[in-house]
């Protein structure tokens, strides 16, 4: 389905009855990242999609991509649904959003869980890193996204989940390039979000990878115990919803069950 907002047109999808949970996806990633996970979830709740500007089938928007921007496109999504409260499940970016989104829609909120993300900002590396790769993608497009999303995954796991690899990188690579500019301006200047955790009434869940090459994992413990937040780790990488799909199901059924 298609919503427009601001002129540019958000795909979104609805399915289920029950709770309301949005899933939202991560960087180079669009809604069919929850494919083999929707299946599960919408026995008993309603699950809502979104694919954030310029990823999926949902337009570019402008040469930035703040975390606000996104969050709005999601609340004009439920907006028009007419949903009044929902738990935001974001991967990565997503948990980025989301976390945006708690702050600008604190009464929506039932439930966050940050999955393979974090509340904290970049450090001063990660936003050279980010400078760095959207000075290389204007002339390099391909290989900067394949070296990319090659290093989500452990070695084992680029075995072991070959096929669903090579799925999601061709998910990647119909990103267009200033869609990819627009995301990295935005998270690179994303602020700190922790005290939208420390200091919320609502349940919270942060889902690590012991294995992930993007997120220290001891520094996710900290994390998750300065904001009082659950935790679960995961044993592989960032991708948890190819590495540990059954876990991630199972963990999601349990969270969104208590709450």
């Amino acid at each position: 389905m298609i919503l427009e907002y601001k002129k540019a047109n958000i795909s979104y999808s609805d399915q289920g009855k029950g709770t309301v949970v949005v899933l939202v996806h991560g960087f180079l990633e669009n809604s069919t990242m929850w494919d083999k996970i929707t299946p599960e979830l919408i026995k008993k709740n309603r699950i809502i999609t979104v694919d954030l500007l310029g990823h999926g089938k949902s337009d570019c928007l402008g040469y930035s991509h703040s975390m606000e921007l996104f969050a709005e496109t999601i609340e004009a999504v439920l907006k028009h649904l007419r949903i009044r409260k929902c738990i935001l499940v974001g991967h990565s970016l997503g948990g980025y959003v989301a976390l945006a989104f708690a702050e600008k829609y604190p009464k929506k909120i039932k439930g966050l869980c940050l999955m393979n993300s974090t509340s904290v900002e970049d450090d001063e590396e990660r936003k050279l890193i980010r400078i760095r790769a959207n000075k290389m993608i204007q002339n390099n497009f391909t290989n900067i996204v394949r070296m990319s999303f090659a290093n989500l995954f452990g070695e084992k796991s680029k075995t072991t989940f070959k096929n669903e690899m090579k799925s999601a990188l061709n998910e990647a690579l119909q990103t267009s390039t200033q869609s990819y500019i627009a995301a990295q301006e935005g998270m690179m200047v994303r602020t700190n979000r922790s005290n939208i955790l420390t200091n919320s009434s609502f349940k919270k869940l942060i889902i690590i990878g012991e294995k992930d090459p993007v997120l220290n994992v001891e520094n996710s413990i900290e994390e998750a115990d300065k904001t009082n937040s659950e935790l679960v780790v995961f044993p592989d990488g960032h991708m948890s919803h190819i590495e540990n799909k059954e876990l991630l199901i199972s963990t999601l059924k349990d969270f969104v069950k208590k709450i």
